[in-house]
């Protein structure tokens, strides 16, 4: 089939979209709104979450449907995942989107857009997968199954170079999207938070299994810390109603758990408003460190998973939290598997609290890499998408 081409004068630009989870929703409806500032009519639709629902998108599936993190986990959804997967290819084959973007959910996406490529449909994927931490191999993999990969740290381009995949360094919206300067007490006005006295965040996750797994280890931490710090307090924001539910049953099991503020969402304002964070390995960690707030990481998959990873000897990188990943080197506490236990997590956290030359040094490098990623990656994404469909009609 030949390639799609641009829209004729007049007629929509239309984009098909599968966005996986809490976070690629949050990308996908930046990209959105970029979109629209630069084409005169728009049509969106495909795999999308609240926030792109917001900006237009028309719902196909919801985003949450691909929520499923570790290679074992993913056993159990894999019948319904492959469902979704046929019946996406099937609709988008049938409407033939200008330009089709994944956004995160590599494992999900990319075979669906070597199927879309094939019948002359231009792909993005918006996220590079972590080849540079597990997997390096499946460079050329996606080379065939995208047009372009949109990366949103700066160290990820030079990783498809020497495979001649086009890949290009967008930043990220969330730096963007966080001011420079935290207003603290105005969060803590949001969430009725005294404006003294010092407040830990616990974020134990959007997925639901990371969240049955984090809940139990992250009360037991706060357990510690109000023992040693009677005044704490603490406020965790959870996704869903299905994991503040799975949070607050783990929770309620540890003897001595102090009261925990359960937020509907709002984790950036958790974070603006606390003087420290419990943050499980992902994107909040990066908001985290935007925020410029000190935080202990903790990464927990089960423990099939866990032996695969190490018997495969899949994993390439000595950290897992993209702080660390930015910096280079082990800028914050990172604890993994067995090592997330409360009495650890505690103690880490007490020692962020109380190292202040530490935390300066930290906030500063922080500072840095939040001002390398504030480039305005929503309109850099979506110039990207425009020059794709661009160059899939020249030829």
């Amino acid at each position: 089939m030949s390639g799609s081409a641009p829209p004729a004068a007049g007629r929509a630009l239309r984009v098909g979209f599968v966005a996986g989870e809490h976070s690629g929703d949050q990308l996908g409806a930046a990209l959105i709104g970029a979109l629209r500032a630069r084409v005169t009519r728009l049509e969106c639709f495909g795999v999308a979450g609240p926030r792109m629902r917001a900006a237009g998108c028309e719902t196909w599936a919801a985003s949450e449907e691909l929520a499923v993190m570790g290679l074992a986990e993913v056993l159990a959804h894999l019948p319904r995942l492959l469902r979704l997967r046929r019946r996406l290819r099937k609709r988008l084959l049938a409407t033939r989107p200008d330009v089709f973007v994944g956004i995160d959910a590599p494992e999900f996406n990319l075979r669906l857009m070597r199927d879309l490529r094939r019948a002359g449909i231009p792909t993005v994927q918006y996220v590079s997968p972590q080849v540079w931490a597990w997997r390096p191999g499946r460079v050329r993999g996606i080379g065939t199954a995208c047009n372009l990969v949109l990366c949103l740290l700066p160290f990820e381009t030079e990783f498809y170079a020497p495979q001649g995949v086009a890949a290009r360094f967008v930043g990220h919206p969330l730096a963007d999207q966080i001011p420079l300067q935290i207003d603290r007490a105005a969060a803590r006005r949001a969430l009725g938070l005294p404006e003294n006295g010092e407040v830990i965040a616990l974020l134990p996750g959007s997925r639901l299994g990371e969240v049955s797994r984090l809940a139990a280890p992250f009360a037991a931490a706060a357990a510690q810390l109000a023992r040693s710090r009677p005044a704490l307090q603490f406020i965790a924001p959870l996704a869903s109603r299905a994991t503040a539910e799975a949070f607050a049953k783990e929770a309620l099991q540890v003897p001595g758990v102090p009261a925990i503020q359960r937020l509907d969402g709002q984790a950036q304002t958790a974070l603006a408003a606390c003087d420290a964070a419990l943050v499980a390995s992902g994107t909040a960690t990066l908001e985290a460190l935007l925020t410029g707030r000190p935080m202990v990481v903790a990464y927990r998959v089960s423990a099939l998973t866990a032996f695969l990873v190490r018997t495969l000897r899949l994993v390439k990188v000595r950290y897992f939290s993209q702080p660390n990943l930015l910096a280079g080197r082990a800028l914050v506490p990172e604890f993994i598997q067995d090592q997330v236990q409360g009495a650890k997590l505690a103690q880490a956290l007490l020692a962020e609290l109380e190292d202040r030359p530490r935390i300066e040094a930290m906030l500063e490098e922080f500072a840095a890499i939040h001002r390398r990623l504030r480039c305005d990656g929503a309109a850099r994404a979506a110039e990207a998408v425009l020059s794709c469909t661009a160059d899939a009609a020249r030829g």
